[in-house]
């Protein structure tokens, strides 16, 4: 049985129409008063490509403090405004996405989601568990799992998906901390190369 409509994801399926690419900012400027949601989404997705991860997830963090400061307007920076990607990358991606989720619309009783600064935090968190350099199994992609839940829950305000992204985010904090050694090593050769 599939979910409701998501109005947004139509919007941009008619944006991602064309062929070549598409900058961030162009797509922002369609997302209107769910800015904060499709930034986070966009973000999540660049997340799931490797080398790229770590430097995507420091704009992520950036994106969850001003949720979680309250911000009404989201900063990103000019770079990353002008960040482009192909058009149909992007809607291959957003069309699995809406596939994986859309069934979950029509299946979430009423819950009361998390507040927007829980999510801000949450946002943050998660984005800077991704940031980490580190080399482990899914080191990014749980972290990028959960980014894309809360994104989508922005977007459709739906409850669940904000309560399953922070069980990812829980999961991730988990996970790393299970590897805390490994992850405390990396973390001083990272600040030794810094301070080399």
């Amino acid at each position: 049985m599939p979910g409701p409509p998501l109005s947004l994801f139509r919007l941009l399926d008619q944006l991602l129409e064309e062929d070549g690419s598409v900058s961030v900012r162009e797509l922002l400027d369609q997302a209107g008063e769910q800015t904060y949601g499709l930034a986070l989404l966009i973000l999540a997705l660049l997340t799931f490509i490797p080398g790229v991860a770590n430097l995507v997830s420091l704009g992520t963090l950036l994106l969850g403090l001003q949720l979680w400061w309250g911000r009404s307007h989201l900063w990103l920076p000019e770079r990353l405004q002008r960040f482009e990607m192909q058009r149909g990358h992007v809607k291959e991606l957003l069309a699995q996405v809406e596939a994986r989720i859309a069934w979950l619309g029509a299946r979430t009783a009423p819950r009361k989601p998390p507040g927007r600064r829980t999510l801000g935090f949450l946002v943050s968190w998660t984005a800077f568990l991704a940031a980490l350099p580190l080399l482990l199994p899914f080191a990014n992609i749980l972290p990028a799992i959960g980014l894309v839940l809360l994104g989508v829950s922005l977007l459709e305000e739906w409850p669940l998906l904000a309560w399953l992204g922070a069980g990812f985010s829980l999961l991730t904090t988990l996970y790393f901390a299970l590897s805390a050694g490994l992850v405390w090593e990396t973390l001083k050769t990272a600040v030794h190369a810094v301070m080399a």
